[in-house]
């Protein structure tokens, strides 16, 4: 059975409303993430996923890789 996890991730960094769609797009075509809503207006991330297939580090170092810190 998967194991579906909703978590909220601070991010740094991010300049624009592109930033923000910038994250989700590439978290999003992570296998396991079922979605990513990343706020600017809040600096942060909401993001849904299955913890069987991706691990929360896996996530981090995704918006790490993107340009943007993670916590």
């Amino acid at each position: 059975m998967a194991k579906i996890v909703k978590k909220k991730f601070k991010i740094d960094g991010m300049h624009c409303t592109s930033c923000a769609m910038n994250i989700d797009f590439d978290l999003e075509d992570l296998e396991g993430v079922k979605s990513s809503k990343t706020s600017y207006a809040k600096q942060e991330t909401e993001v849904e996923y299955n913890e069987d297939q991706i691990e929360f580090q896996q996530v981090i170092d995704q918006i790490k890789k993107a340009g943007y810190s993670a916590s």
